[in-house]
């Protein structure tokens, strides 16, 4: 039998991303699945869109697929967040089954996502749960390979696919996120496989690492000790400070190679604060609040981190110049 799989979907005012995602995932090959989609109070007309997409009233247009118009019309259960918080009977499987979270405010992204998940695990009691920002495509083929070589390992607690960039000058194969490594000792703490080595340095079918980006992050529901996020990292950090505390308990974490999608990336951090200098400050903020978490004698480290974001914006700075 194929696990379950609930896929936790988190939109705010992104609506034309978020059908786009849905679309492709509606046209996967893996049987056994559920979407739960959670909208973080959206002012951009999302609700009305979404509807409309489940309707068939919406066309989704996309460079990577043909819109499949028999997949509509989707059965959906919308629910507020109150709603999900109370008793729950089993719901049923299907695989056009779409759950609509409306929260009442912006609750971010990883207070968006534990309300899901919270839900799910009650709601649905899935096998895995699969974490998929709303700006991304999938293959149709990503989940099931997913979840084959997951199952073959029990201390593969956290995986997730290749992914690349949704278009770089009209590209499709290059690489955006390779799953990561952690530093402790420099400032931010982690870097990205894919800034240091090509995807031509790897062979086999995945690849271990630190962490696995919370882009696409799949979690073994039924096993795992923590499924929740961090909802003290406000703007970053949130999978790989998962990743680590899942490795205390002898998970690993790895890309699986032959699975792949493609990510949009950093639409959702320019809609979050379009000032740079908020932004940046927001990120310093998360990366810190990280650092404090895993690192011992954080405080003992503080002003060599400070010194090191310095000199990374003053890089930047010239380098934009």
């Amino acid at each position: 039998m194929n696990p379950s799989v609930s896929i936790i979907i988190l939109n705010w005012n992104g609506w034309q991303d978020t059908l786009e995602c849905l679309e492709s995932i509606y046209q996967i090959d893996y049987p056994n699945y559920q979407v739960i989609l959670v909208d973080n109070n959206s002012q951009d007309q999302s609700l009305e869109k979404i509807r409309k997409y489940t309707q068939g009233k919406i066309t989704v247009k996309s460079p990577f697929f043909k819109y499949n118009p028999n997949n509509n019309p989707i059965k959906i259960t919308e629910l507020t967040k109150q709603e999900t918080e109370q008793p729950t009977d089993n719901i049923k499987t299907t695989d056009n089954l779409l759950t609509l979270i409306k929260n009442d405010e912006n609750y971010g992204f990883a207070a968006g996502n534990n309300i899901a998940i919270k839900y799910t695990l009650k709601a649905h009691d899935p096998d895995y749960i699969l974490l998929l920002n709303n700006d991304t495509v999938v293959n149709p083929d990503f989940l099931t390979k997913l979840i084959q070589t997951t199952e073959k390992d029990p201390c593969l607690g956290i995986s997730g696919p290749l992914i690349y960039y949704y278009g770089v000058n009209g590209e499709r194969d290059v690489v955006a996120n390779l799953g990561g490594k952690v530093n402790l000792g420099k400032y931010p703490g982690y870097y990205d496989l894919s800034e240091y080595h090509s995807l031509n340095d790897y062979s086999g079918e995945l690849l271990e690492c630190d962490w696995v980006s919370g882009a696409a992050l799949l979690l073994k529901a039924k096993d795992l000790p923590i499924m929740l996020l961090n909802e003290d990292l406000s703007f970053g950090c949130e999978d790989i400070d998962l990743a680590l505390n899942l490795k205390e308990y002898g998970y690993k974490s790895a890309v699986i190679l032959d699975s792949f999608i493609w990510h949009k990336e950093g639409v959702s951090r320019k809609k979050r604060s379009p000032e740079r200098i908020n932004r940046a400050l927001l990120e310093i903020r998360s990366n810190l609040t990280f650092l404090k978490a895993h690192k011992n004698h954080f405080y003992w480290y503080l002003p060599v981190y400070l010194f090191q974001i310095f000199v990374l914006y003053v890089k930047i700075i010239i380098k934009r110049n």
